[in-house]
């Protein structure tokens, strides 16, 4: 049977990588991951001082070969030997996420990435966040986080298995803000707090199911409904469809909302890059969903 989520996007693909000598066990790829990465704005908890020219410029690549392209570039030999930060891909968690998934879906487990918010960065506060999701043998997903690792975090869970209620995918997140149940505006980005609020949950919802039908985005990414659009900017009718988004849970329903063109990526957008600015992006065709 064909597998949605064992199939490669032109965003997660490896290209001519040899996953002969990758491991098959998902704690191990997630160290592998965490060893070839640094995020961006944590290059003082690590203690490494990030070239400005990596800080701007290698969260860029949209697509996992030019992450390992990089990767080759600034450590010859296999991906499984130890990296100094000089060394790695200066990323952000929706790089940890989607190199993760790449990495599980090359060596035979089911995944895709998550749009959403964490609680367990600032107390009190939802922080926008990308995680991997993975499907076990019986049917089951669970969330992983392969950017958090003991060494800097002190998380009462395992990063294997992030709980549901310290992880709210983008719909959940949605819902929870629409019931009034929390504040969106505890919602965002810390630090930025120009970036907080229902739209930015408007937004996620919307780059949460692209990323579920075969095109992961950056986290700054926008089209159609999204855009961080203000929530009363919005008719009753595409309130109900973001409201339909954010419940669905099976493909079937996915796949269906995804055809809505106030939903489906367009083939070129404008991606507010954080140090590049705002620029127009052609995007390949994504496979068949």
């Amino acid at each position: 049977m064909d597998d949605f989520y064992l199939r490669q996007t032109p965003y997660s693909d490896p290209g001519d990588l040899d996953v002969s000598g990758l491991p098959r066990d998902l704690r191990e790829l997630t160290c592998l991951v965490r060893n070839l990465m640094v995020h961006r704005l944590e290059g003082e908890r690590v203690g490494y001082e990030i070239p400005e020219e990596r800080l701007h410029h290698d969260a860029e690549s949209r697509y996992v070969t030019a992450i390992l392209r990089i990767l080759r570039a600034r450590k010859k030999g296999p991906l499984t030997r130890r990296r100094s930060y000089d060394e790695r891909f200066v990323g952000t968690c929706r790089d940890y996420s989607l190199l993760l998934c790449s990495l599980l879906r090359a060596t035979g487990t089911p995944s895709r990435i998550r749009g959403g918010y964490a609680t367990y960065f600032v107390e009190g506060f939802h922080d926008d966040h990308w995680v991997t999701e993975y499907r076990l043998p019986d049917g089951t997903w669970r969330l992983a986080d392969a950017q958090v690792s003991a060494d800097f975090y002190d998380v009462p869970f395992d990063p294997m298995d992030v709980p549901r209620n310290r992880f709210l995918v983008a719909g959940q997140a949605w819902q929870a803000c629409r019931a009034g149940a929390v504040d969106p505006e505890t919602f965002g980005v810390w630090v930025d707090p120009g970036l907080r609020g229902l739209p930015l949950v408007l937004n996620s919802v919307v780059l949460d199911l692209a990323a579920r039908n075969g095109t992961e985005p950056l986290p700054w990414d926008g089209w159609g409904l999204s855009g961080l659009r203000r929530h009363d900017s919005l008719s009753e009718d595409d309130l109900a469809l973001v409201d339909e988004v954010a419940a669905a849970r099976t493909r079937e329903e996915v796949r269906r909302l995804y055809a809505d063109p106030r939903l489906t990526v367009p083939r070129e957008i404008l991606s507010p890059a954080p140090f590049q600015g705002p620029r127009t992006v052609r995007l390949p065709s994504s496979p068949p969903v």
